[in-house]
């Protein structure tokens, strides 16, 4: 084994201090500090000490730092002297951290607990530190051990004693003592302790992870389920894989599983698979299985017990099993605890959380979750029967019906046919239900209503079309015999129409399909004059031959109709709205009501017109269309013409008439049924405040959120869902919740993936933005990157160009250098390529430039840093274009910044002027500054151009320039520039031209 020199074991302590937290830092750990026992020098082995418990400190193995802790300290009492300053803060501050994980180690025994308690007071006393941290420490043992009284008297003491340089930073303080509130059941009281940190104003290096975690759950239970959901998105990408944070991990898990999320919850728990099994820091196990055997007990309640779980011990478990080895495991180690202690406070609390029960039954979280198989067995109900979705009306199959009058509902349910109401479907379920089980209700006449048992038949075709039933055409003519046998000729007519269109909609023949739209229309002209409902099925076959024969020439021409088919339609959609568009049946509701039939043309007229992209002529139609739905009382469907209105006013820019339209809309919706009919009156409304910006952003998120929920619901989460998705990112990023964002977007972009290269590119450039400004550079280079990747070889390059630019500036900002320059030489290529966009290359040069200048392992980078903005300015130059003329003045800007870098290299070796003399490193220097002072002259003189849109920039030209002149002992030049300048921002006005005046002339007396 080859010993390590006390250089290796220092630049190992760097390196290991740099590397991520978990095993591997541990064990590395460990080794330096042998090593740095080893070589005798005492100084590098409390060096090795600290990093020890820095490591563990940070990593599931917390508990370990006290037998680390317990050397340092020896090393202290030998030779206090031998301790800096620093390094005796750092010890008292660590004894802290040892306090906690003895209490979170039961091996040892309460009587050394208390001893290092009482060591860490008197040492404190000693050294002149308030008690504070020590009634803090105190707290946690009196917590743990169920002490009520001690509990208080430390608490009371922790608030009393004076902040000092011991004291937990107040993030951490925050999260203990607004823990202990909810732990007596006071919600409320809790998160107002928390507060200060859940609003970001106190934060460290584990907060708010920690408070977001602890705050789930009393937020759901008061009610405040927008904030719940927003902390879970924001808070388990704090958390998700970092060891030291597995409890958090853990509350995470259990607020899924009490919040109808337990698909989330199995997806987290797979994430964190590899940490189910024992772990040094038992406490820390035992709480994160806590929070994993909550979810696994709902999901057993729900049915899927049989399910597979996660692999554990090397094998794949499922939920049961996975279950009982965690219990056995958590309530091994509560025992120990209790034991410790001499109670079963340890062991109860973990009983009594696992049998938590859910605080609503559905939370809708925006993400987008796997969905969970058909239960085994029935759902039992458990706990609290609230929720719905996040922002509306309640989803479900429709309302329900308790109707004693089985003649009262037959007539219910025929009045909902009539006029399209949502819940004419659930109506004749259950009228299909009671004639088949012969409902109590039910006299022996009304099971052998004839016009009944057609409507029923009826019934049974609709739904049978729906699901592309090929037996849908046959139910149909069965209920066409039956209403002619009853005497019910209009509602034949009716069902003669549907048998054409399952022929068409089955890829029949042409001319069968002509053949019984004929017959059908036959049907309807043949109906008595005096029957109210014959004009209604006229125009309705009308309107389904005209929409037949369009989808026939489509399949003829593979998908899309030819311009005489659209034409064709066009004219008879014209016809029949300028036929019967006057009429009083076209006007009101009743028998002989047309008005949905007419609405229906003018919606699918808007539509054509639309693809022609003819706003003014659809806008009037859909209101048209809206105005005859909601005179005729069928407000539900003056939803679609009403949305539909809104996104053509929001294109036309009348934003305040569009939200007009769409709330209308909205309110409408609230019977409706269909998951996607709900979700898209949301979408049309979010679209519409997303473009307002500003605080409706806010609005439009909870719109977009409702939709993804109700497409969830309709089993549309792969399609319209993940477009769903996709504005609710966009929304949540406009109202400043880019980790949200981010969250919701990571979730379907698998689905948006699938939706074609367009989307796929859309949704990972925005993906990469969001985490660019999460400070996540290296993630944010991978989806620029792989977008640049679909892009390659569309028709424009300038798509690639601008993804493979992002993709450098984000490698450089993640510091892999040569990555970086190889994104910015290909966005280089690809923009020549594309041609046409000079200030995107000079912006492309001046990076490359800039990479150049501060790769200190290359020879010459500064010499080919000045060449390469050279170069950026030989693109740009000569030109009145404001682009090219801005980066001229940027590129001259940022040339003189290259320059004081080289002027501070100088100084750095001590070899700038200053001392008065002027040998040869002196002139080097001046004429550096003179040079410097050349085009910061020139940049300044460009963004003059822009006037008050470049007033920082020519600040910053100008200062620097007047301070370059004082260097060069020319400070009148200086003082002039500067002076000018002041003179020229008293005649501006705006608070930006205030503020820089104000900086300008802070200079100017400086200068002075």
């Amino acid at each position: 084994m080859t010993t390590m020199t006390p250089e290796d074991v220092r630049r190992g302590l760097a390196e290991n201090s740099r590397a991520p937290h978990g095993a591997a830092r541990n064990v590395h750990a460990e080794t330096l500090g042998a090593a740095a026992e080893a070589t005798g020098d005492r100084a590098l082995f409390r060096a090795a000490l600290v990093c020890m418990i820095e490591a563990y400190e940070y990593s599931a193995e917390r508990t370990k730092m006290v037998v680390p802790f317990a050397r340092l300290l020896q090393e202290y009492d030998r030779d206090p002297g031998s301790f800096a300053p620093h390094e005796v803060h750092r010890l008292f501050w660590r004894f802290k951290w040892v306090a906690g994980r003895i209490v979170e180690s039961p091996e040892i025994p309460l009587a050394a607990v208390d001893g290092w308690l009482t060591d860490m007071e008197r040492r404190y006393r000693l050294a002149g530190y308030s008690e504070r941290a020590v009634r803090q420490a105190e707290f946690h043992l009196a917590d743990a051990i169920g002490d009520e009284a001690r509990t208080e008297r430390a608490i009371d003491g922790w608030a009393a004693a004076d902040r000092d340089a011991m004291s937990d930073c107040h993030a951490c303080e925050i999260n203990t003592q607004g823990w202990y509130w909810a732990r007596k059941g006071e919600d409320a009281r809790a998160v107002e302790v928390w507060e200060p940190v859940l609003s970001g104003g106190q934060s460290c290096m584990e907060e708010p992870h920690r408070v977001l975690a602890h705050a789930l759950l009393p937020l759901a239970r008061l009610g405040r389920t927008d904030e719940a959901r927003s902390h879970h998105l924001r808070g388990y990408r704090m958390v998700r894989g970092k060891e030291s944070l597995l409890r958090s991990v853990g509350e995470h898990i259990e607020f899924c599983a009490l919040t109808g999320n337990e698909s989330r919850g199995l997806e987290i728990l797979a994430d964190h698979a590899a940490h189910l099994g024992p772990l040094a820091d038992v406490e820390s196990q035992m709480e994160f299985s806590g929070g994993v055997l909550v979810l696994l007990r709902r999901l057993t309640d729900l049915g899927h017990g049989d399910r597979p779980a996660v692999s554990h011990g090397g094998t794949q478990r499922t939920v049961k099993e996975l279950y009982e080895l965690l219990y056995a495991d958590a309530t091994d180690i509560a025992a120990r605890f209790d034991a410790r202690n001499g109670t079963s406070l340890v062991s109860q609390r973990l009983v009594d959380r696992i049998a938590r029960q859910p605080v609503t039954r559905t939370l809708p979280l925006g993400v987008r979750s796997a969905e969970l198989p058909p239960a085994a067995v029935p759902a039992p109900r458990t706990g609290s029967d609230g929720g719905g979705p996040a922002h509306g009306a309640a989803h479900g199959g429709g309302p329900e019906i308790d109707e004693p009058d089985f003649a009262a509902l037959v007539d219910r349910a025929r009045a909902a046919r009539h006029h399209a109401h949502p819940s004419a479907d659930a109506l004749w379920v259950r009228l299909a239900r009671l004639v088949e089980t012969g409902g109590a209700d039910a006299t022996a006449a009304d099971l052998t209503d004839p016009v009944l048992t057609a409507d029923l038949l009826a019934h049974r075709a609709v739904t049978a079309a729906r699901a592309d039933d090929p037996t849908a055409g046959s139910l149909y003519a069965e209920a066409a015999a039956s209403y002619r046998s009853a005497g019910q000729h209009s509602r034949a007519a009716h069902a003669e129409l549907a048998i054409a269109g399952c022929a068409a909609q089955s890829g029949a023949a042409p001319e069968e399909v002509r053949a019984l739209l004929a017959a059908a229309a036959h049907t309807a002209r043949a109906l008595d004059e005096a029957d109210p409902e014959r004009t209604r099925r006229v125009l309705g076959a009308e309107l389904a031959t005209l929409r037949i024969e369009t989808h026939l020439s489509e399949r003829a021409a593979d998908e899309t109709a030819p311009p005489s088919a659209i034409a064709r339609l066009t004219a008879g959609l014209e016809e029949i709205v300028g036929q019967h568009g006057d009429t009083e049946a076209a006007r009101a509701g009743g028998p002989d009501s047309i008005a949905d039939l007419v609405a229906d043309s003018e919606v699918a007229l808007a539509r054509l017109v639309l693809g022609e992209n003819d706003l003014d002529r659809a806008g009037p139609l859909l209101a048209s269309a809206a105005g005859r739905l909601l005179a005729a009382g069928q407000p539900w469907d003056a939803v679609e013409p009403l949305a539909l209105r809104a996104s053509v006013l929001a294109a036309r820019g009348d934003l305040d008439a569009a939200e007009s339209a769409a709330r209308t809309a909205l309110g409408h919706a609230a019977e409706l049924t269909d998951g996607s009919e709900q979700a898209g009156v949301r979408l049309t409304l979010a679209d519409i405040l997303l473009r307002r910006g500003g605080e409706a952003a806010q609005e439009a998120a909870l719109h977009a959120l409702d939709a993804t929920h109700w497409l969830d619901q309709a089993g549309l989460a792969a399609t319209a869902g993940a477009r769903a998705r996709l504005l609710l990112s966009r929304a949540y990023a406009s109202a400043g919740r880019t980790a949200e964002a981010a969250e919701v977007l990571q979730s379907a972009l698998p689905d948006l993936l699938e939706h074609g290269e367009g989307e796929a590119v859309q949704a990972r450039e925005l993906l990469g933005g969001f985490l660019r400004e999460l400070h996540d550079p290296r993630a944010a280079a991978e989806q620029y990157l792989l977008a640049a990747e679909t892009a390659k070889g569309w028709d424009e390059p300038a798509f690639e160009a601008g993804l493979a630019h992002s993709a450098g500036e984000a490698l450089a900002a993640g510091r892999l250098t040569g990555e970086a320059a190889a994104a910015y030489e290909r966005a280089l290529e690809l923009w020549r390529k594309a041609g046409g966009n000079p200030a995107a290359e000079a912006r492309l040069l001046r990076s490359l430039a800039w990479l150049a200048a501060e790769d200190e392992t290359a020879e010459g980078g500064r010499a080919r840093a000045r060449a390469l903005m050279e170069q950026a300015m030989s693109v740009v130059d000569g030109s009145d274009e404001p682009a090219r003329r801005y980066e001229q003045a940027q590129t001259w800007q940022q040339l003189a910044r290259l320059l004081q870098d080289d002027l501070d290299e100088l100084d750095g070796d001590g070899d700038g002027d200053g001392d008065g003399s002027e040998g040869e490193p002196s002139r080097r220097a001046r004429t550096i500054r003179a040079e410097m002072v050349t085009f910061l002259d020139r940049a300044a003189g460009l963004y003059a151009g822009f006037g008050g849109d470049a007033l920082g920039e020519r600040f910053q030209c100008l200062a620097y320039a007047a301070w370059a002149e004082q260097e060069l002992d020319r400070p009148a030049d200086g003082i002039a520039r500067m002076a000018a300048f002041v003179t020229e921002l008293g005649s501006l006005e705006g608070p930006e031209a205030a503020e820089i005046r104000t900086r300008a002339e802070r200079v100017l007396d400086a200068l002075k």
